[in-house]
């Protein structure tokens, strides 16, 4: 019997159904997730029952370099930060074990440790070590990108007991033999000398930067017009520390040091430092007002604070003022400006006044005109405001005559004193006494 076979051909309806079929499919597979898409080599997958992120493979290499793992942390998220320090958290309490293990087994000889079992256990301690520095580097990643602070501290104080606990628990020479090699390693005492001396050269270099940027300052502030030396001086000082400070934050952020705590730190202190320091405060703020405010300026002769003398320097804090006999003395800013202030050189002219007594015997006029002599033959005295000499007072002893006279601020002191000899002398030469108080005794006869 010979039978025929049909080949299957579908039909419209079969067409119809495939098709139905495959968009089902389509609609609801479960999506396809960044890790099936990703290659197998980048991205080490979750484990089974392990609800924690994914991270880059290759970075819990315990043999990885620490600049290039330091390098591939910046671009990963604090969940990935997270998964990676639990990972090398598990990798240094394995080498740990290690370590402890070789211990145990080293003293545990009947001949007590030997040369080699010290080798093997540095030799262990060190590969630990360089896990370690992995693990902080990741915790540190962790903690900059807002990752939980209780993670963060757990981790840190694990490592923290660990080293704590080997160092109280080994033996002498042990610990000399991983504080060589540490000195020794490149990762370590090589290092922190290596830090060390480029924060030292970056400093001598820093401020001599410093320094030349205050001088330029310093030239350029003086072409601004109206600027008191002492304004100059202190924005030429700020532009100082102000070189320094951000040379300083340069060179430590290049190290890897992270400066983040250390404006906490300079917050903090500055918060204290305002309740310890009220008085310099105050101080100081005065000391911004004068500076600002320029009732004085380098080289006035004033009076403030109970004190008279020319000013020699203003600091922050304080004024120096050197006195007509020399002295030096150092008046703190909140008193000055606290107290009037007088500035006998603020201005180009002053007024000289002089007051002469005369006997009651005596011409006036006469007087009167032997000091307006006087005065006109001395070239400092000003012909505008023109002298001027009045009598004033009639006093218990004498006829007092006062003369007004203009001179340039810098003649004040010399014409006072050479214009109070020359009426004197003329006084002497024309018969015009200068009279003085009389006491009259009355004896009672008994």
């Amino acid at each position: 019997m010979q039978s025929t076979a049909k080949s299957f051909s579908p039909g419209r309806a079969g067409l119809r159904l495939a098709a139905l079929l495959l968009a089902l499919t389509t609609v609801f597979a479960p999506p396809v997730t960044a890790q099936e898409e990703a290659p197998a080599d980048q991205v080490v997958a979750e484990t089974e029952g392990d609800a924690g992120p994914a991270f880059p493979a290759g970075l819990d290499d315990p043999g990885i370099d620490l600049e290039e793992l330091e390098l591939r942390l910046i671009p990963l998220t604090a969940d990935e930060l997270s998964a990676l320090a639990k990972r090398w958290q598990e990798i240094v309490q394995e080498q740990t074990t290690e370590v402890i293990d070789a211990t145990i087994a080293a003293r545990s000889s009947d001949t007590g440790p030997t040369q080699e079992d010290t080798d093997s256990i540095v030799s262990l301690s060190e590969l630990r070590g360089q896990g370690f520095n992995r693990f902080s580097a990741v915790v540190r990643n962790l903690e900059k990108k807002g990752g939980d602070e209780a993670e963060v501290a757990k981790y840190r104080a694990y490592r923290s007991a660990i080293l704590l606990e080997e160092k109280q628990r080994a033996d002498w020479s042990t610990l000399v033999r991983q504080t060589v090699n540490w000195a020794r390693s490149s990762d370590g005492g090589i290092k922190v000398a290596r830090n060390v001396g480029v924060v030292l050269l970056s400093l001598v270099a820093l401020f001599l930067v410093a320094r030349i940027v205050r001088g330029y300052a310093r030239r350029a502030l003086e072409r601004v017009p109206d600027l008191s030396r002492l304004l100059q001086a202190f924005l030429a000082m700020v532009a100082y520390w102000i070189t320094v400070a951000i040379g300083l934050m340069v060179v430590l952020a290049a190290l890897g040091i992270d400066i983040t705590p250390l404006f906490a730190v300079v917050g903090g202190a500055s918060f204290i430092l305002a309740f310890a320091m009220q008085d310099t405060l105050g101080n100081l703020a005065a000391g911004l007002m004068i500076m600002f405010n320029r009732p004085f300026d380098e080289g006035d002769y004033i009076t403030a604070a109970g004190t008279a003398g020319t000013v020699k320097s203003v600091s922050i804090v304080s004024t120096t003022v050197t006195t007509p006999d020399n002295q030096v003395i150092v008046v703190p800013n909140a008193k000055v400006w606290g107290d009037v202030i007088t500035n006998a050189t603020a201005s180009d002219r002053r007024r000289v006044d002089l007051v002469f007594g005369i006997d009651y015997a005596d011409d006036p006029d006469k007087a009167i005109e032997i000091i307006l002599e006087e005065a006109r033959a001395d070239g400092r005295v000003l012909d505008d405001p023109e002298p001027w000499v009045r009598v004033t007072n009639l006093g218990s002893s004498s006829v007092d005559l006062t003369a007004r006279l203009w001179c340039n601020a810098s003649d004040y002191w010399e014409l006072k004193f050479a214009l109070t000899r020359a009426v004197k002398l003329a006084f002497d030469r024309n018969g015009i006494s200068i009279p003085y108080p009389h006491s009259v005794e009355i004896h009672k006869q008994a």
